[in-house]
């Protein structure tokens, strides 16, 4: 048995686009979708019984939302001090891990990757302070992860200038920090020479969006995968990101 988890940046609330988000999502045959800027109820519900989905939720000025295809057993947002955005941890009905969802600040300089370690350790604490056994992060984490190039020239000009502004050099250790809590990045796993670019979706160079299994469960990340096909170059400015878990 396997279980298809999709992650998705939907941008800006998804207004106007939903047919378009809908026939990406349905494209996946997901059977949770986690969704990030999913800060139009409505909207999230349309493009849910667009796609067939039994159960969807999102809040007003919360970026994290998800879809499922079945009815979830629960599902609580998380907003740990200093988190801009709240955490969604989500336990699919039938299915024996949770799945938490993902979303860190956004804009590559020295003093957001700063904020990203405590927004991203605020999380790992709170998963820590229960035994949740195996468990997937997915969402989107706005960072690089270890040895991925980023050419800032292709930054605006003003966030080029913030860049310089915070000490002209980014160290990268968001994603370094969950590699060392023990998860495993699914898609570097499965695609060691792929880069994986998501964003944007008109001029790809940037890996953004992940999803990580936790230690000791490697082999549980059956494939992951950037989806590409039309309408995702419309739908949104991610390509969403697909993976397949073995269940039990």
């Amino acid at each position: 048995m396997s279980f298809r988890l999709v992650t998705y940046n939907i941008r800006h609330g998804g207004r106007g686009r939903e047919p378009a988000l809908a026939e990406v999502i349905n494209s996946c045959r997901a059977d949770l979708v986690v969704l990030q800027e999913a800060t139009n109820e409505k909207v999230i519900e349309q493009i849910a019984s667009s796609c067939g989905m039994a159960q969807c939720g999102a809040q007003p000025k919360t970026s994290l939302g998800f879809m499922s295809r079945q009815r979830v057993t629960t599902h609580t947002w998380h907003r740990p001090r200093l988190s801009r955005h709240a955490f969604l941890e989500l336990h699919p009905a039938g299915i024996d891990f949770p799945v938490f969802g993902v979303h860190l600040s956004a804009v590559h300089a020295a003093w957001t990757e700063r904020r990203r370690l405590m927004e991203l350790g605020a999380l790992l604490r709170t998963i820590r302070q229960h035994d949740r056994g195996f468990h997937l992060l997915a969402g989107d984490f706005n960072t690089l992860a270890p040895g991925d190039i980023f050419d800032f020239r292709k930054l605006p000009a003003r966030l080029r200038a913030l860049v310089w502004l915070s000490g002209g050099r980014i160290r990268w250790r968001t994603i370094e920090m969950v590699m060392n809590a023990g998860y495993a990045d699914a898609f570097r796993k499965l695609h060691p020479d792929d880069p994986g670019l998501t964003f944007p979706v008109w001029d790809p160079h940037v890996r953004l969006d992940y999803v990580f299994g936790s230690a000791g469960h490697a082999e549980r990340l059956l494939t992951c995968e950037v989806v590409r096909q039309p309408p995702a170059g419309k739908a949104s400015d991610h390509f969403p990101l697909l993976a397949e878990i073995g269940a039990v």
